[in-house]
């Protein structure tokens, strides 16, 4: 299995979101849907970058 993971700081400096944003999404997670996006690995914190294109792509709301 190959992801796409990259560290908060990371994922943040390459996106259009701010890493404080990341960081909350990434808090609330169990209630926002983004766990499947989130991986821990003892203390660090990667985001799983195709899952989270997913859950960007999830939440748009229909016009």
């Amino acid at each position: 299995m190959n992801r796409n993971l990259k560290s908060v700081t990371q994922f943040a400096a390459e996106s259009p979101f701010t890493e404080a944003q990341v960081r909350w999404w990434i808090f609330n997670a169990a209630t926002n849907g983004l766990q499947s996006a989130v991986v821990r690995i003892g203390r660090r914190v990667y985001i799983d970058v195709d899952a989270f294109s997913a859950w960007v792509d999830a939440q748009q709301v229909a016009a």
